[in-house]
């Protein structure tokens, strides 16, 4: 019954606009020819059914809620990061959200997107063109004739059938899946900023730590060298040590070599040729601390993951180019105007005017093409929302793991603390009993160097769980809001 509202009111508006019928033939006596068939067409297929999200896994609840400290609503913000307290990682973030190429160029393919939106909304309009020319002959013994001709043109298919606007609306959910393309961008850009930020603070401290333990391993060695020439150890014991100083020299020379590299990707993702941006030495743990990690439902990836959102409109935008093809097989209908006069005076062009007009109904009964394009987006469909399934399964998959990774680290920071209090409390006691003459030198040297592979350990582990916190953060969605994707009818 809709289809039949929609088709009279589409014949109103047709019949409203063509009051000059052509020569010899009355239009209102092609109409009642024309609507059956057009009323055939209409009630047979129209666009399809409205828009539904594609079914997918659902989950009712993470399988390890001890990683969430708080609920979503007291962490997750826009500029979440700002959380680490750290102002010189806000700086490199701010600078990477204003230079970053990548982001840049998910940008000019959301621009690309719009103006594609425009480019299908023209095809709604009418199109109107005007020419005008002199035609000069010249003959021998009859001078030069010169006749000057105007015309003008009118073309425009009306979108009874909502064509062109479910082409708009294709468009459009392709726009906003590049939108979508864009945020996921600027979270990646952001969590690759940030863990690349923190490993240079981790190589800092380490590089500090691994100089200080290369300097009591030396000075183990200068005692093993005074008591291999009291004949108090073997020469073997000394050359193990030099290759224990030689191995602690190469994981420095490594430590170095790794946080140049990071500096370089820390500057691609500025916007900064490689080599021309430089970290200043800090510390990981001074300046960058722990904070709290959002909550989140699992349903609440499908409305907030960039990463869903975008897979999400791309079903939606091969569902309205499916009903795009659909309404391509229906008939469909022209107006033609064309007008001109040709004149041998230049100040007679415009004395009279004749104008013609042509109303013209296309019936598609057999076009392979209509029907080849109509195949090939629903075999497109079909693969978008396969696309998306696939993106919601990997999310799931993503948060998970992020959850794993953070309650693993956090138990293993609790067992290291308490595993460097020990081990700081054997360093004191044997320096106390070192002054007393109770034990050598050597052996306080040895409870240094187990002291300091500890805090190494500890310090790693600070590091992985801050990488953790951010790669939750971007898991759950990064503080975007939350998006619900639909047919705009």
């Amino acid at each position: 019954m809709d289809q039949w509202v929609r088709f009279k009111q589409a014949c109103r508006r047709f019949t409203a606009a063509v009051v000059l019928p052509r020569r010899g033939v009355s239009l209102l006596r092609v109409l009642p020819v024309a609507a059956g068939i057009l009323v055939q067409a209409a009630c047979s297929s129209l666009a399809g059914p409205e828009y539904e999200r594609p079914e997918t896994a659902t989950k009712p609840a993470w399988s390890d809620k001890t990683a969430i400290d708080v609920s979503a609503a007291e962490t997750v913000r826009p500029d979440w990061w700002r959380n680490f307290g750290d102002d010189y990682l806000d700086g490199l973030i701010d600078t990477a959200i204003s230079q970053n190429i990548d982001i840049k160029v998910l940008a000019a393919r959301s621009e690309v997107a719009g103006a594609a939106i425009s480019q299908a909304e023209a095809l709604r309009l009418p199109t109107i063109g005007a020419a005008a020319g002199a035609n000069v002959q010249t003959s021998a013994g009859l001078g030069t004739n010169t006749q000057y001709s105007a015309a003008a043109s009118l073309n425009w298919e009306l979108d009874i059938w909502g064509k062109f606007k479910k082409g708009v609306q294709a468009q459009e959910a392709g726009y906003f899946a590049t939108e979508a393309d864009w945020r996921a961008g600027y979270l990646s850009m952001i969590s690759d900023v940030s863990t690349t930020y923190f490993r240079i603070r981790q190589f800092d401290e380490q590089i500090a730590q691994q100089q200080a333990t290369i300097d009591k391993n030396r000075q183990i060695l200068a005692i093993y060298g005074a008591m291999l020439r009291e004949g108090l150890i073997p020469q073997t014991r000394v050359m193990q040590q030099k290759a224990e100083v030689g191995r602690l020299q190469n994981e420095l020379l490594e430590l170095k070599r790794v946080r140049q590299l990071s500096e370089n990707a820390i500057a691609t993702l500025l916007g900064i040729p490689a080599g021309e941006f430089h970290v200043p030495l800090g510390g990981l743990r001074s300046e960058v601390h722990l904070m709290t990690v959002p909550a989140g439902l699992p349903s609440d990836l499908l409305s907030r993951r960039p990463d869903i959102i975008a897979a999400e409109f791309r079903v939606l935008q091969a569902y309205e180019l499916v009903g795009q093809a659909r309404l391509a097989r229906l008939p469909s209908i022209t107006l033609t105007a064309r007008g001109g006069n040709s004149s041998l005076e230049l100040t007679d062009l415009l004395a009279s005017w004749s104008v013609g007009f042509l109303p013209r109904i296309d019936i598609p009964i057999f076009d392979p093409n209509v029907r080849a394009q109509l195949k090939v987006n629903e075999a497109r469909t079909r693969l978008a929302e396969e696309e998306y399934k696939r993106t919601v399964i990997k999310a799931f998959e993503e948060v998970e793991n992020v959850l794993v990774n953070l309650a693993s680290h956090r138990a293993q920071k609790a067992e290291l603390e308490m595993q460097q209090e020990n081990l700081r409390i054997v360093s004191q006691q044997i320096q106390r009993q070192l002054k007393e003459g109770m034990v050598s030198q050597l052996e306080w040297f040895e409870s240094e160097r187990s002291l300091l592979r500890a805090e190494q350990e500890l310090l790693q582990n600070h590091q992985l769980i801050l990488s953790d916190t951010v790669e939750l953060y971007k898991a759950l969605g990064g503080g975007w809001p939350p998006v619900t994707v639909g047919s705009s009818g």
